[in-house]
């Protein structure tokens, strides 16, 4: 599944005027603008970084209780999209280090119509790519996420995560050579 920010700049600096220096409904009404622009593309984040749809939705839960807490006081250093990915990334890491097991639900993941012609090749490849995914370190998954499903640039990426860029491809290319090797019977 696709995803990507869906609060323009424009709009991220009214939320973020309006959750500082308004009236409580208009705190309120930021926020649960907030919540309903980024709730889709932070749930699929938490559900790609952790692996299982309860684990995603804690995360979801924790992340937005952190948002709520700290959106009056964000300082607009960054985008507010990229503000909120880096706690969605941190809660998603934290409820999936509570785990001790370690098997991975499927992703969110269409394979594109000419990878998987046969409705059944179609879900046995995207049974093997969550598990690829699953078995990947947290760093490449959440790189991953970020660059092929919701197609943030690597500029953006090294923001969220607070790495340099340098590091941003090194890590995306570890993460696809590694897919690559576990799928490489499936792609061809």
């Amino acid at each position: 599944m696709a995803w990507g920010p869906t609060l323009d700049a424009n709009l991220e600096r009214d939320l973020v005027t309006r959750a500082r220096s308004g009236s409580a409904p208009d705190r309120e009404a930021a926020f649960a603008e907030v919540f309903q622009g980024l709730r889709e593309p932070v749930l699929a984040l938490c559900l790609n970084v952790t692996g299982e749809r309860g684990e995603a939705e804690d995360a979801l839960q924790e992340t937005f209780l952190a948002v709520a807490r700290g959106l009056p006081a964000f300082r607009g250093d960054a985008r507010l999209t990229t503000w909120v990915y880096r706690i969605a990334i941190r809660a998603a890491l934290r409820v999936r280090s509570r785990r001790r097991r370690t098997t991975f639900a499927p992703l969110e993941w269409d394979p594109p119509a000419p990878c998987a012609p046969d409705p059944l090749l179609g879900e046995e490849l995207r049974a093997r790519v969550a598990e690829a995914m699953g078995r990947l370190p947290a760093e490449h998954r959440v790189v991953l996420s970020l660059a092929a499903l919701e197609g943030l640039p690597h500029a953006d990426i090294a923001e969220v995560l607070g790495v340099p860029v340098g590091t941003v491809w090194s890590r995306l290319h570890a993460a696809r050579t590694r897919l690559a090797a576990a799928l490489g019977p499936y792609l061809g």
